[in-house]
Parts: C-alpha cells; structure tokens; sequence
C-alpha cells in the first residue's frame, strides 16, 4: 500500500496491509483537518517507510499526540499517539487505493456533529475506537 500529500513531495509505503480503519468524529480531528471527521487507517509503524522528496513535517498538537503534514502543500499525513506507539494512522484519504480500505468503527460518536449522519451499522464508540492504556 502506497500513498502521499496533494503535491506529491511526501510518499510513503506501508509494510502491511492495514487492519484497522474507523472514521473520528472528535474535536480534534476538525480542527487538525478542517473537515467535520476525519477517517484514519491503521498501519504497524515499524513497517511504514517515507519515500518521497521531504519527510513529513510533525508538530505536537496535544500531550503525547503527533501529527505530520507536507511541510510543501500543508496537507496532513497521518497522527501518532504515544500510548499506541506500534502503530502509525494515516489519514485515509492519503493512501492511492483509499476504495479498499472502508471505515469499520466510529470514535468519539459523542462529539459527532449534531448535523452529520452516516447511515450504517458499524461499532459506534462514545471515546477511542482503538483502546489506549488510559481510555
């Protein structure tokens, strides 16, 4: 699995399949993004090679949390938090395949804007879809 920023400086590749996919409907997450979710995809940190002309660029938008973007076009790549440190999210609309990997949960339903209505049957998770030692 491949993928990269709007202007093409950041590429990346995932070692593995990913298996972990889930739209997050948290604060954080429009404010990172501008949008009113955001839907990340799951991959094991340790397989995830940068390959592009820049390495992403990170800044630490809370406690223990990281985020990259393309410090050329500005478009977010993917968030880290240290309490889940084997695995690396990607924004999915970063991957060159994002058809083949669709949303399995729903995080932060309770921040979910009032007006947003997705209408299916998926796990829906009043904080964290994937479990932190503190949640």
């Amino acid at each position: 699995m491949t993928g990269g920023c709007l202007c093409g400086a950041v590429r990346f590749r995932l070692g593995e399949t990913p298996d972990w996919v889930s739209y997050c409907h948290c604060k954080d997450c429009r404010k990172a993004t501008g949008a009113p979710l955001a839907v990340f995809v799951g991959a094991a940190a340790a397989g995830v090679s940068f390959e592009g002309e820049v390495e992403p660029a990170v800044h630490r938008s809370s406690p223990g949390v990281r985020r990259s973007f393309c410090p050329c076009c500005g478009s977010p790549i993917a968030f880290q938090d240290a309490r889940l440190p084997e695995t690396i999210y990607f924004f999915l609309g970063t991957l060159d395949e994002p058809e083949a990997f669709p949303p399995r949960h729903h995080a932060f339903e309770s921040q979910r804007l009032p007006w947003l209505r997705i209408d299916d049957d998926l796990p829906r998770h009043a904080r964290f879809s994937a479990l932190r030692s503190d949640s």
